[in-house]
């Protein structure tokens, strides 16, 4: 049996490779440098255009983009008119943003359990958490896999609720044929370094409403406009812009939407790359009876963000803190998605107890992020792949 490097052994690498990492090159590069040279750099032609671009590459009608994937989280909530005494279902494994942003407005956050196959939101937990106080459902499609739109679309008709998709990991992914960013009342993408595509940070929000898209607009831009049909005091001077309501400068600088401009145009081959990854490391841990692959749904053609390291404690005499320092001394350095949200110190505070979501909290238990991105050459997956299977064999039961 191989020495493992955290008790003295030779690591699998010399150099670290991390769970995520962004991909810029000369031609990201040059969009920013021109933009940077131009009159606009901020609220210019570049964020209309990247506006126009994520509506072809998600179907939708209208997009805005905003400063980051929280603010469009934010901006959603509010359009979504969420507000107090309202509770709004969430899924319990996920960046505290989807959360937050339901406090933010004043309302109250429930916690809906995992599928423990897929980790996504499951339906049926969902369904056992509806009141009459509830007024929608923000539904994440961890890892870039899809949610179970069917199931969640017909719970949201019968009950009269609003689904916000938090699609931060999922830009590139199909649901039944359909790009995610069409299918929700509100979508909403982060564009942060570790993403699919990069603005550095970035986000945006996708929907079909109109109605949404116009206050979307005015909340993007302290609650401002200059649409004559929203004022109290319309005029057609040129000069003239009037605040109507309370919103925020979460406005994203041109030269951030031409990085992202330049990205999107490269979507399908980083799709293509992480699904080589991913294909791989499924070929390889499938067959390892001490990691449990995660499951895809049918109807989701994912793009996949994160991959995600089950381990097996039926299978291992270690338990997740021993797994990961062992790893990490091999120089391929994991990562955790995520804590439940209402384990986080803050979220006790508010009342939330352990426990209301065991399939969430034996997720965490024994999950991990191992690397996944497009500039991942074949001998790091082969890296992480000798890695993986070097701890599995010294822990093996």
């Amino acid at each position: 049996m191989e020495k493992l490097a955290i008790f003295g052994g030779t690591p699998v690498r010399e150099s670290k490779i991390f769970y995520g990492r962004q991909c810029i090159e000369q031609d990201d590069i040059d969009a920013v440098a021109e933009t940077l040279r131009g009159d606009l750099i901020t609220c210019g032609p570049k964020v209309e255009a990247l506006e126009k671009k994520l509506c072809e590459v998600t179907g939708a009608k209208y997009a805005v983009v905003v400063a980051n994937g929280t603010a469009a989280l934010h901006l959603a909530a509010m359009t979504a008119g969420f507000g107090e005494g309202d509770e709004v279902i969430v899924s319990s494994i996920t960046f505290a943003a989807s959360a937050n942003c339901i406090l933010y407005c004043g309302a109250k956050p429930v916690f809906a359990d995992i599928d423990p196959r897929t980790y996504n939101i499951d339906p049926e937990s969902v369904r056992k958490l509806i009141t009459p106080k509830t007024k929608g459902i923000v539904a994440v499609d961890f890892t870039g896999q899809s949610v179970e739109h069917d199931a969640l679309h017909k719970i949201c008709e019968e009950n009269g609720l609003l689904l916000i998709e938090d699609a931060a990991h999922a830009i590139g992914t199909k649901y039944n044929g359909r790009p995610v960013g069409s299918i929700a009342d509100m979508t909403c993408f982060s564009f942060h370094p570790v993403k699919t595509v990069t603005g550095g940070e970035g986000g945006a929000i996708t929907t079909d409403n109109e109605e949404f898209y116009r206050r979307l607009m005015r909340l993007r831009t302290h609650g401002i406009t200059r649409v004559q049909s929203e004022m109290a005091h319309p005029t057609d001077a040129l000069w003239y812009n009037e605040q109507v309501e309370l919103g925020f400068n979460y406005r994203m600088t041109d030269f951030q939407a031409a990085l992202l401009l330049s990205q999107l145009n490269k979507l399908p081959r980083f799709s293509a790359r992480r699904k080589e990854i991913v294909a791989k490391y499924d070929s390889v841990f499938s067959k390892m009876p001490e990691i449990i692959v995660q499951q895809e749904i049918p109807q989701s053609d994912t793009t996949r963000h994160l991959y995600i390291l089950r381990l097996n404690p039926e299978r291992l005499a270690c338990d997740r803190r021993q797994f990961f320092d062992a790893l990490y001394a091999e120089n391929v350095c994991p990562q955790v998605h995520y804590l439940p949200v209402y384990w986080h110190s803050y979220y006790e505070k508010l009342g939330y107890q352990r426990g209301i979501c065991p399939n969430a909290e034996d997720y965490y238990n024994w999950s991990m992020s191992i690397p996944l991105y497009y500039s991942m050459t074949d001998a790091e997956v082969e890296d992480t792949v000798r890695a993986v299977k070097k701890v599995v064999e010294y822990y093996r039961k």
